[in-house]
């Protein structure tokens, strides 16, 4: 009966590990939804709603530039007089006049000020590119991240699981204790409650992913890829050099500049005064008056109307105009400061990433591995005991999970760096 209940013991323990393994072959299946990095990226560009709201701005701004060409409207007045003429025969006119606004430079100052503003939105759109194209490729690094953290936690629980299983028949064959063989049980609940932890954080990744790219309903199951430590070396100098010339928010800062400037030019034109010509004819009948007799006529009259700007004396929005045209030169000039050093420290945190991934090699996880198999054989000799195999299975865990997050970490800093210098 003993013998039964172990070989009963044995087969389920052998069906979990088969439904489990299934579970997390199908997350890296590559006939599911794999998605690799170029795919995304290509889908993000057309498909993210938020992308596509950022660049109507653009569009509005040539619409802008279209309306700030509009000049006014002239104007044409009718006007029909009766003297009395029905009791006194004194006669009727007719007349009509065309009159115009002309506006002194103001057309021209609206339509400058609109074409920086264009300026201004093609760069702040370039800017949202290259944030959203950083974070998007952060993202990726992570769910391939979650990805190797989720098959390190897979192998870990097989080893410990597998080792439950030999300590099960080493306990029916009276080699080692019931508590060694519950301390190996346990350790397996405790590596397929992380595994399972980590497969679903890695599932969740995918769900993001798809979001950020606009596809909600993809159902990717899989990324494909692989991190690593890059091979990209930058001259610091050269990047600072690109950096003036390639970020986008500093393109947009200088650019704010001179839309400051055109506004304070705006603000001058709108104070000229606006001057008003009118042309006008008028028909006037034959008066029949017997005491003021006139004959039929026709006139003509031509007004130049000139406003007096007594208004302008005061010059609280020139002076607003100007004290926002030194402010934008200042926010420039702050902004060009911050993104140095910002250049720097994402530079000094490159190398430092890379150094780090130089002092992981294979031959450290090799050896690690050596340990554990080495441990691993001595245990099931009666040579060590089970805390030790466990103590070497989770240094195991250890390197493969430091190093898997040191490769992340190098690849983020990159992208970092490049993020920073507007590569």
């Amino acid at each position: 009966m003993k013998t039964k209940s172990l070989s009963k013991y044995l087969q389920a323990i052998v069906c979990t590990f088969i439904i489990l393994n299934s579970q997390f072959s199908t997350l890296n299946s590559a006939s599911a939804q794999p998605l690799s990095y170029h795919q995304f990226i290509d889908t993000l560009m057309s498909r993210n709603k938020a992308l596509a709201a950022q660049r109507l701005n653009v569009q509005v701004g040539e619409a802008e530039v279209t309306a700030a060409r509009a000049f006014q409207d002239p104007s044409v007045t009718v006007e029909y007089g009766n003297n009395s003429d029905w009791l006194i025969a004194m006669g009727k006119s007719l007349s009509v006049e065309l009159s115009k606004s002309f506006s002194l430079g103001k057309v021209s100052a609206r339509t400058r000020l609109a074409k920086q503003s264009l300026i201004v939105a093609g760069a702040e759109l370039d800017d949202y590119l290259r944030n959203l194209r950083a974070d998007a490729t952060v993202s990726f690094f992570d769910a391939l991240l979650a990805r190797d953290l989720a098959a390190i936690g897979q192998e870990a629980w097989q080893n410990v699981q597998a080792l439950a299983a030999s300590d099960s028949l080493r306990h029916a064959r009276g080699d080692i204790s019931e508590l060694d063989m519950l301390q190996s049980r346990l350790e397996a609940h405790l590596a397929e409650q992380e595994w399972n932890s980590r497969a679903t954080d890695y599932r969740n990744k995918l769900v993001q992913l798809d979001a950020l790219a606009g596809t909600p309903d993809r159902g990717t199951t899989a990324v494909e890829g692989s991190l690593g430590v890059p091979s990209e070396e930058y001259a610091l100098q050269w990047l600072l050099d690109t950096m003036m010339q390639a970020r986008a928010d500093l393109l947009a800062a200088r650019a704010g500049i001179n839309v400051a400037r055109s506004e304070l030019q705006v603000t001058r034109r709108e104070r000229m005064p606006d001057i008003d010509l009118s042309v006008g004819v008028s028909h006037n009948s034959e008066v029949l008056n017997e005491e003021a007799p006139a004959p039929e006529f026709i006139g003509y009259t031509v007004g130049v109307g000139i406003p007096l700007p007594v208004s302008n004396l005061n010059r609280g929005n020139v002076r607003a105009a100007q004290l926002r045209s030194q402010q934008a030169e200042l926010q420039a000039d702050d902004l060009e400061m911050q993104v140095k050093a910002e250049v720097v420290c994402a530079y000094n945190n490159y190398q430092a990433a890379r150094e780090r991934a130089k002092r992981f090699s294979t031959t450290l996880m090799e050896n690690a591995r050596q340990v554990l198999d080495g441990k691993l054989y001595a245990y099931r000799r009666g040579e060590t005991s089970l805390l030790e195999v466990l103590n070497a299975q989770h240094t195991y865990n250890e390197i493969q999970e430091a190093y898997a997050e040191c490769l992340h970490d190098c690849m983020v800093a990159l992208t970092e760096l490049q993020r920073a210098a507007g590569i």
